[in-house]
């Protein structure tokens, strides 16, 4: 095997195959050259190439997500390091294990009118778990500080709450030499795992507190979900009348029973008059971020009296400035160990409340769905009906994302979507990252800023024949028009700025990028023509990427998502619920 002759870049890779990570995306450049050399030249690693480094770091947040494990990105010195900051962010608020390596000149020569010099130690200082910058020396004692640095950076990727790393690596010229030889057996040091319980004082403390509470709610934020949390998190709101909360991020696979899949139109429903009513004594928040903002303003609103956080890292998110309890542990754990102590079940009457809810308005959803004018709302649920189960769903930001949440949910399907940050700036780049090691079909939902900004997504050669896009394009920004107070502003001046500077309409279309990319196109106008088009688009003999653009009119988008929410709807359940008193 044809290695570099860089020997940190040598223990490097030894580190990393010692601890199973094999999964690399490299961004062209000189000053990695030692890198690209031994990554790809020893020929135990399964390497990738995209020359977008914005891109590539996206991508492989996909492929970490897909793999359930650490991926490593590699860039050279300079502006390519910062254009991993997005995804960077990105992994650090949603818990993923980005292995981030960039190359460096020697320290002698930054900020002295070198090319391609920045300052980039601690560069992603405030979206990292740790980071690292290897000594450039390779004298024994430097090659020992060398990889207990890496060691320890490996180690800290994964232990606890996940997230990404960054390892800094100077190098001097020459760059491109390289030695046939086998990479050095270097020393690893392990990081056990441990799954902690509450101690037996804990674990009565918030006994306590839930067999107090008549009203308790649980809160699941976006997770990857699994069997253990499905099962102990049913057996916990069975046993003590909770009631789960969950937009589909979450993917949760629990009873309908006890678990409001749609809790943005609950809450969009409850009107000051009954807020007392699902006010909770207790609520209890596992998981990262919720889309909807009702949720939040709600619960800052009408405050529980006790709230406990549970986080396998002890992180003390006080969203709705109502903290009580924080307990550092994994929520199948939490769960599983109240739902086998004997805890009094609550009444019922709060769990009662938010199903009647609940199936009030899905009534009313599917009643003005039915009515409503073809829209990127109508779009969007017709097409979430169409994706097959078993599959893997990609949600794009802004208005896909929150026309996703007020569907009810479909069962067996994967939902994803970059909620750490909420940018719609790696949407495709990632679906694209996920879809190309899943055997699944892998479909990406989102609006047409988002598709464009991240176009350079679809240009690399890792595209599966298994990837559906489906593209709203409204010719605009939409979600701006849905904010009062900006969009609601009157007067030709006031419309004029809000068209050229926030709605940033365009008339781009993206069968040009289908074919530039090799991508398969569909397209649609209308409902008639979008069912056409999901039947094709879902074929089983369809063996090729395929991008769906469907074209819907902005005002006509405005009207219909408001509409749900206006005095003729949703509303309409405070004055039958008041009655019902």
């Amino acid at each position: 095997m044809m290695i570099s002759t860089k020997r940190h870049v040598q223990q490097l890779a030894s580190l990393f195959l010692s601890k199973k990570i094999f999964d690399i995306v490299l961004c062209p450049g000189s000053r990695n050259g030692p890198l690209i050399h031994t990554l790809a030249g020893c020929g135990q690693f399964d390497c990738r190439v995209i020359v977008d480094e914005r891109s590539a770091g996206y991508f492989a947040l996909g492929l970490a997500q897909a793999k359930e494990n650490p991926v490593v990105i590699v860039c050279s010195s300079g502006t390519a390091t910062i254009n991993f900051a997005p995804a960077v962010a990105e992994a650090f608020y949603q818990n993923i294990p980005l292995i981030v390596v960039t190359a460096d000149r020697p320290a002698y020569w930054i900020d002295q009118l070198e090319n391609q010099c920045i300052q980039q130690t601690a560069l992603y200082r405030n979206f990292i778990k740790q980071s690292c910058s290897l000594p450039l020396e390779e004298s024994d004692c430097r090659l020992w500080s060398g990889a207990r640095l890496i060691n320890e950076i490996l180690n800290t990727a994964v232990s606890d709450a996940p997230g990404p790393v960054h390892i800094n690596i100077p190098l001097e010229e020459p760059l491109h030499r390289t030695m046939d030889a086998q990479l050095p057996d270097v020393k690893v040091i392990g990081n056990a795992q441990t799954r902690i319980n509450l101690d037996e004082k804990a674990l009565a403390a918030a006994a306590e507190e839930i067999g107090r509470a008549d009203k308790i709610l649980v809160l699941a934020g976006q997770s990857q979900g699994n069997g253990e949390l499905d099962s102990s998190l049913a057996l916990f709101a069975e046993k003590t009348g909770a009631v789960v909360a969950a937009e589909h991020l979450a993917n949760l696979q629990i009873p309908s029973g006890c678990c409001c899949a749609v809790p943005e139109l609950v809450l969009g429903s409850i009107s000051s008059g009954d807020a007392a009513v699902f006010q909770p004594d207790l609520l209890i928040t596992f998981g990262r971020h919720f889309v909807s903002k009702r949720i939040r303003q709600f619960l800052r609103a009408n405050k529980p009296h006790e709230h406990i956080h549970v986080d396998a890292g002890g992180g003390h998110m006080d969203t709705y400035q109502a903290l009580t309890r924080v307990c550092a542990m994994s929520p199948e754990l939490f769960f599983g160990q109240l739902a086998d102590m004997q805890i009094q079940k609550a009444s019922g009457g709060y769990a009662g409340a938010w199903k009647d809810r609940e199936q009030e308005t899905l009534q009313i959803y599917k009643h003005y769905l039915d009515r409503a004018p073809f829209s990127d709302f109508t779009a969007c649920a017709g097409a979430l009906k169409a994706v097959p189960k078993d599959s893997v769903l990609h949600l794009g930001n802004s208005s896909s994302v929150r026309y996703a949440v007020l569907t009810p949910g479909i069962k067996e399907v994967t939902w994803l979507g970059n909620r750490g940050t909420s940018g719609i700036d790696g949407s495709v780049s990632t679906a694209v990252g996920y879809a190309s090691c899943s055997s699944k079909i892998n479909t990406l939902i989102l609006g047409d800023l988002s598709f464009f900004y991240d176009s350079n997504g679809l240009w690399n050669k890792y595209l599966g024949k298994n990837l559906r896009i489906i593209l709203l394009n409204n010719g605009g920004g939409n979600i701006f028009s849905f904010v009062e107070d900006l969009a609601g502003r009157t007067g030709e001046d006031n419309q004029a700025v809000f068209q050229n500077y926030f709605f940033a309409g365009h008339s781009a279309k993206a069968q040009g990028l289908a074919s530039t990319f090799g991508l398969d196109y569909l397209q649609a106008g209308s409902a008639s023509q979008l069912d056409r088009a999901l039947e094709k688009l879902y074929n089983p003999g369809r063996i090729v990427p395929t991008l769906l653009e469907v074209f819907t009119d902005a005002q006509t988008n405005t009207k219909v998502f408001k509409g749900l929410f206006s005095e003729s709807q949703l509303p309409l359940l405070n004055q039958r619920f008041r009655r019902g008193l």
